[in-house]
Formats: C-alpha cells, structure tokens, sequence
C-alpha cells in the first residue's frame, strides 16, 4: 500500500467516524418511535437531507455494525437496522443527561470511585477511565475519579451494566476540609476546555436562533438545523456533570449555552421529528 493510498483510506475513516454520532442521533430521535427499526432506504435519504453521501452512510453504518451499536434486521422483506439493546439502555440514559440535566448543589455532598486494575487486563482499566469520563468525573488523585453526589445512582448502574464494578470502591460524602474547593474543582475538571466548548456552541447557534424565531422554520430546514445541532450539544452534558454553580467561574456560559439548546429544541424539535416521518412513511 503506498503512502497516498494509507492517506486516503486514513482520510476516509476519519470522515465514516465523524458521520457516525450524527447517525447515531438520527437514530435515538426517531428509530425509537418506530419499533426500534429504520430501513437502509430511509436512513439513507434521512443522511443524505443532512448532506451525507449514501456511499458514506453504508461505510459508517457497517462500522457501528461491528462494534454492535447497530444491528442489520430486515421487516416485510425491507432491509433495515435497529439499535442494539446496550445502545438503546445508553440513549435512555442519555434522554435524561440530555433533556433534563439537573444542576447540583453543594448539599448534594460528592461521590468518590477508587479503583485498582491488574497490569493483566489493562483493556479494564482504559474502559474504567473512558466510562467514567464519560459519566463526568473529575479526576482528584491517581485511581480516585469525582463527581457531584447526584450521579451516585447512575454511576453504580452504569459500571455494573458494563460490567467494571468488581475493580472499584464507590463513596459518597462531603468535602470537609481543606483548601478552596472552587480551585480544587478547577483542578479536578478542565473548565477551560468546557467553556470553549460551550463558547462554540453559543457561537455557532446564537444566529440560528435569532434567525429561526423571525420565521417559523418548514421542517426540512428545521431537521437540517436540529439534528446536527443536538449532535454536538448531546456530549456536552457528560463533559460537565452539573457543578454547583457556586463552585464555577462567574457568570458560566455554560448555563446561557443550556438555555439556548432548550430554547433551539423547543422551536425544531416537532417540525424536525414531521419532516423525519414523511421521509419514513415514503420508505415503507
């Protein structure tokens, strides 16, 4: 394989996993309304209102394929996918992050994981520290992660569902001493990286809103708009696990970028999900 062929396949692969999370939101948004099932058809004219070619539509598909994000189901002699059902338990979850994220108190105390893996199955220990990045901790010392005490009940679900609960400890109790717990939690989290990612959201979307409530947007550019609005707005609630704001910096953007994803679901979110079910009704 020469060198320009490695950089064309490597160019490729990174645009298939690119496409993949706005895959992944077509699907949680309207899959689920439909038994758990879209046809190739319709996820491939779904994609490509989204400016996605079918021809990269089916490589990606046949990646989450093979990771069991999806799986290949065929209805009435249609061929089709569905969501695989640890997919479908992670999107409910994320229903909850996503839609109704709570803001936690310093009253809600923290919870705290330890945990210790064997140099023998180092593969646990990479998938301890992607879940629970993944769940919003904070990392406080070498082998013990942090999050606000709200999460307690869904990080114990969530390590025994993948089955990492073995390798850790799980407390739960309140910072009694020492030091600033602001710095601590600037310390603990990357809120620098946070509120860049929050700043370009606002950015980008502030326009779009200005824009959209001067005229009611036809559901095909509202579906244009939501969908790969929520695709990137959906990763932020699991980089920020809802600090107590009086432990963030002043007037975090985080909350203005909160409002205005609520506000842009409001406005898209029935006409997106319209033009989605003509589009799946013409496929049957």
């Amino acid at each position: 394989m020469t060198a320009q062929t490695t950089t064309a396949t490597t160019a490729a692969g990174e645009r298939e996993s690119r496409h993949a999370p706005l895959i992944l939101t077509v699907f949680g948004l309207y899959a689920r309304g439909e038994h758990n099932w879209l046809s190739v058809a319709s996820v491939i004219s779904l994609m490509a209102d989204l400016g996605v070619e079918s021809r990269a539509v089916r490589s990606s598909v046949s990646r989450m394929k093979r990771r069991d994000v999806l799986r290949g189901e065929r209805h009435d002699g249609l061929a089709g996918y569905s969501l695989a059902d640890s997919t479908l338990q992670t999107l409910a979850e994320g229903d909850v992050r996503i839609f109704q994220q709570a803001r936690a108190s310093r009253e809600n105390g923290w919870v705290l994981v330890v945990f210790s893996v064997p140099e023998s199955e180092r593969e646990k220990r990479h998938a301890l520290r992607t879940t629970l990045t993944r769940l919003g901790f904070g990392t406080a010392a070498a082998g013990v992660w942090i999050a606000p005490g709200h999460l307690a009940a869904e990080t114990r679900r969530t390590l025994e569902r993948r089955e990492l609960s073995a390798y850790v400890d799980l407390f739960t109790g309140d910072h009694f001493a020492f030091g600033d717990l602001r710095e601590k939690v600037r310390s603990w989290w990357d809120l620098d990286e946070l509120t860049a990612l929050y700043a370009d959201f606002l950015n980008r979307y502030r326009p779009v809103l200005d824009a959209m409530t001067r005229h009611e947007p036809p559901p095909l550019e509202a579906f244009r708009t939501y969908a790969p609005m929520l695709t990137q707005w959906r990763r932020m609630p699991y980089r920020d696990p809802g600090l107590p704001l009086e432990l963030l910096p002043p007037e975090w953007n985080g909350v203005a970028a909160g409002e205005l994803f609520h506000r842009l679901h409001t406005l898209l979110s029935a006409p997106a999900a319209a033009h989605a079910a003509g589009v799946l009704h013409a496929q049957r």
